[in-house]
């Protein structure tokens, strides 16, 4: 292994996935402001929009996407061009 290319500052940090609360505590370099106590000990947070625990192919559950309004929008903005 090469000496000299990897980060020195691994530490706990917790990661929490804002779209279903779930936190989840790793090693990471991951540069943070904000922190989150989590039984008594105080770590550095980074938020997520998604994680294993809320994305879809992990769950096995699949979100309903509005596919019939994302069309009707599609036809209405290039009507003009119809011959």
């Amino acid at each position: 292994m090469k000496s000299g290319i990897h980060p020195d500052n691994y530490r706990l940090v917790a990661f929490k996935d804002m779209s279903n609360e779930d936190v989840f505590i790793t090693k990471s370099t991951a540069n943070t402001k904000e922190t989150l106590e989590v039984d008594g000990v105080e770590y550095p947070l980074v938020k997520l929009e998604i994680s294993r625990t809320s994305h879809p192919y992990y769950t096995g559950k699949s979100k309903l996407v509005d596919t019939a309004g994302r069309i009707d929008k599609f036809k209405n903005k290039y009507a003009k061009f119809k011959k």
